[in-house]
């Protein structure tokens, strides 16, 4: 891609994010998820494969769809209580427009078909656009609008997206399609708690996209993409991809790591607020999370393919300490001491 374009759909993506986050009035917040949304699309198609052309058009028409609910259930709610104010959004019906909308825009089950396959279409850097910095304006919209949202609809879609997000990575082997499928469960998670602790709700999504971010920027210096091209990754790097079974069982909640701490404080919300029932059903379907996470561990490490080197010291490349991977990857599994400090947070 030429530079100044990457340049000019870097600078949108960014005052697109800080528009959103930033704006009070309807039209704004949807002006700057529309800015968003035609700067990551020239990321996406950027490889000009019929895939990526094909992932770029289906984002598209999703996320105008989407964008249209939003102006619709705003345009409802100023003609009943002539209010702008994304905090004021009182009428029932663009409560549920715009929880609908919301879900569409973020990938949440039954609005989720297309987050896979636009990921699989899409290079391993736009991937990691699409599942972090590209959900945080509607999180945010989310955050705001959190006490006047459908509450049913929203529980039962939060539910409904652990299960579905769980049970569909199984069977997958492309590693994209299984981190798409990963956030549309931890979306549940986010969803889920969003109504009685929305905080809480920004906590989780900052954990999930320090972790997620991880596992891709790995993922993409080691250039694996399936499982198949996992195993023989560790004879080129390692120790990182030590350090990758270790994030991928924070990201799957495991004790004693980072991913461990939104998904206790989680349950421990639903529980105070006497949904024991939500709490047991949820925790449960994260273990058909556990179980792909832990296959993408076991592929990353422990499984030993045929080499077809004739020497032992493939791993003895010429590679320079990534400090920021490093970094991150740190705070990924060693942040659950500093709970007590999080907890006043929140």
């Amino acid at each position: 891609m030429n530079p100044h374009a990457k340049l000019i759909t870097s600078l949108s993506l960014l005052l697109g994010t800080t528009i959103t986050i930033s704006s009070n009035h309807w039209m704004m917040a949807w002006t700057g998820l529309e800015i968003n949304t035609l700067a990551i699309i020239p990321l996406i198609s950027k490889s000009h494969h019929p895939r990526a052309i094909e992932a770029a058009i289906k984002y598209f028409l999703v996320q105008a769809a989407a964008s249209t609910l939003v102006l619709f259930s705003s345009t409802i709610n100023a003609w009943h209580s002539g209010q702008w104010d994304l905090t004021q959004l009182t009428h029932p019906t663009s409560c549920s427009l715009l929880t609908a909308a919301i879900a569409m825009k973020l990938g949440l089950v039954p609005f989720h078909f297309w987050f896979p396959e636009v990921l699989q279409g899409s290079s391993m850097t736009t991937a990691l656009l699409l599942s972090t910095v590209m959900k945080f304006p509607p999180i945010t919209i989310l955050y705001m609008t959190s006490h006047s949202l459908n509450h049913t609809l929203l529980t039962i879609m939060a539910i409904a997206s652990a299960a579905l997000g769980g049970w569909m990575g199984l069977n997958q082997t492309q590693i994209r399609k299984i981190l798409a499928f990963s956030s549309i469960s931890h979306l549940g998670w986010m969803s889920i708690i969003l109504i009685y602790n929305p905080k809480l709700t920004l906590l989780t999504f900052y954990l999930y996209s320090l972790m997620t971010t991880t596992v891709f920027l790995t993922l993409n210096t080691t250039k694996t993409v399936k499982l198949s091209t996992m195993m023989t990754s560790w004879t080129k790097t390692p120790m990182l991809n030590a350090t990758l079974m270790l994030t991928l069982l924070s990201l799957a909640g495991l004790p004693p790591l980072t991913g461990f701490l939104p998904k206790w404080l989680i349950i421990h919300e639903l529980t105070k607020q006497e949904m024991t029932v939500a709490a047991t059903v949820i925790a449960m379907l994260s273990l058909l999370g556990l179980f792909f996470y832990l296959r993408l561990a076991y592929y990353s490490t422990i499984t030993l393919p045929p080499n077809s080197t004739n020497h032992m010291k493939q791993w003895h490349i010429n590679k320079s300490t990534n400090t920021p991977i490093a970094i991150i990857t740190s705070l990924s599994m060693l942040l659950l001491p500093l709970s007590p400090m999080i907890l006043t947070t929140i």
